[in-house]
This record gives C-alpha cells, sequence and structure tokens, in this order.
C-alpha cells in the first residue's frame, strides 16, 4: 500500500515530468496534451482525504502556474507568426 508522502511524490514527480515534457514540445497538440497532464496532477491533489499534503498542493500550483505561462507564450509566438506570414 502506498503511504501519503509517496502518493505526494508521485503527484510532485509526475507534473515535473509533464513539464519538461511540455517545455520541449514543438507543436500545439503536444503542449495541450502535457498541460492537461498537469492539470489532473492539479485537479486530484485538491481531493480531501486522499492524503495530499499542503507542500505538495502548493508545489502542484506553481508547476501548473509556470505551465501556464510557457503554454500561453508559445501559443502567442504561434499567433505572431502566424499574422507575420
Amino acid at each position: 500500500m502506498l503511504s501519503d508522502s509517496d502518493i505526494n511524490n508521485i503527484l510532485v514527480n509526475g507534473a515535473q515530468i509533464s513539464l519538461s515534457k511540455l517545455k520541449r514540445a514543438r507543436s500545439f497538440n503536444a503542449r495541450i496534451y502535457y498541460y492537461a497532464e498537469i492539470g489532473v496532477y492539479l485537479e486530484v491533489s485538491l481531493s480531501r482525504g486522499a492524503g495530499i499534503s499542503d507542500a505538495a498542493r502548493e508545489q502542484l500550483q506553481t508547476i501548473h502556474k509556470e505551465a501556464t505561462h510557457i503554454h500561453m507564450n508559445a501559443n502567442k509566438r504561434l499567433a505572431l507568426r502566424k499574422a507575420v506570414a
């Protein structure tokens, strides 16, 4: 059986892996996929009674915020390239 700390580590590490993949993604579809994965980790962390610590929840919120900025900036760059072309 998994302990509470195991669950916290799985969620945070999974979100960090997805963030890494998001940073390397070259297409919109890949970015949206990894961004959605991070959102799922955050959503799971909001479940009360699941043994998720406040520290893990805060880390996931920080990761999600960074992912949002990365994804939105990439979308802006894509829109600018289309506007210039």
